[in-house]
């Protein structure tokens, strides 16, 4: 029998998750998963294991690198490597690598385009277009000096650039965010975790940190990101929808079971908050009788709602998750290793 190489995950991810990484791992590979372990259960295991993957965060420190002493390889599945003592691991020569996650970016590219279509109005102005022969005088030929601007009488289209952007619940997909909206010039971004990012993080990603209650209050778009937890558990309720301010846009990508959906509905028909976008719903596929299905319906409620897609369509035959082993393989067979910080 063929002694395969050991494999230690740590994750903070539910159940189904850890399924997938253990069903795309190769036959050569033993591998074995801590959800939020204590760093005290990480130290007795690490001595096991060649290799460490930890999935998008979780503090790795001198500690820890040094009481691996058969690491050969450190991998953040993720962007984010301020909580990686990467100078430990230089001195005690373990290359760390930080491997994209390809759905965290996804669903980033999903929430830019949720502000987009709010901020563009793009329900409205997209049902107005296809209206031909309502509006204002007899269609002209255009060139350079003959067009009809606006010709539906739209209002309170703008933009990105110049508002408050505030991230609620802030991980990969936080990261990814923050870097895809500095090319959109915004006001601030805005952003609040339970444990506040070091100075140098906030200042790559030109982050500002803010309580709660600020972002709530500042944000022109705020942005969903929590995950599910007995703690976050329709705790975008009344209450804190009513600290939004009457011109701002809710967006979610985040858990579904996080918004009060019924709350965001009577915010949004009583004006009190501009437009959502919503991605999760509390129950999947959406019930014939949630709240936000009328809105949407209504080209001038600005509701977009998206079949839990800001991910994408899966890649064929479970690629994603095979592809966190590939640096594993690549080193077991001598080639360079890629995404390499230290």
């Amino acid at each position: 029998m063929i002694d395969k190489h050991t494999v230690l995950i740590l994750t903070d991810r539910g159940l189904r998750h850890q399924q997938a990484a253990l069903s795309a791992a190769p036959s050569v590979l033993d591998v074995a998963v801590l959800r939020k372990p204590s760093r005290q259960e990480v130290l007795r295991r690490l001595p096991e294991f060649e290799f460490l993957i930890s999935e998008r965060s979780g503090r790795i420190d001198a500690g820890m690198i040094a009481a691996g002493k058969n690491l050969r390889l450190i991998q953040r599945l993720g962007s984010l490597t301020h909580d990686i003592d990467l100078d430990a691991a230089r001195a005690a020569c373990v290359p760390v690598c930080a491997w994209p996650v390809r759905t965290c970016i996804l669903v980033a590219e999903h929430v830019v385009m949720q502000m987009l279509a709010l901020t563009k109005r793009l329900v409205g102005v997209t049902a107005a277009a296809l209206e031909a022969g309502k509006w204002g005088p007899p269609s002209g030929r255009t060139d350079e000096d003959t067009f009809a601007y606006n010709w539906s009488d739209q209002e309170n289209i703008g933009g990105i650039c110049g508002k408050t952007v505030g991230i609620l619940g802030f991980g990969e997909i936080g990261a990814e965010l923050a870097r895809r909206l500095r090319g959109f010039a915004p006001a601030a971004s805005l952003y609040h975790k339970r444990h506040r990012l070091p100075q140098p993080a906030e200042v790559e990603l030109g982050l500002t940190y803010a309580a709660r209650n600020r972002l709530l209050a500042q944000s022109d778009f705020l942005c969903n990101l929590l995950p599910y937890s007995p703690e976050t558990d329709l705790s975008l309720d009344a209450g804190s929808l009513a600290r939004m301010k009457p011109t701002s846009c809710l967006i979610s990508c985040g858990s579904g079971a996080v918004i009060d959906e019924p709350s965001l509905a009577e915010a949004l028909r009583a004006g009190r908050l501009a437009g959502a976008a919503i991605d999760t719903y509390e129950w999947e596929p959406i019930r014939p009788d949630n709240p936000l299905l009328s809105l949407a319906r209504d080209p001038g409620m600005n509701v977009l709602l998206t079949p839990h897609t800001a991910a994408g369509t899966p890649l064929a035959g479970g690629i994603e998750r095979k592809q966190d082993y590939d640096n594993i393989l690549r080193l077991l067979r001598g080639e360079p290793l890629l995404h390499r910080v230290a």
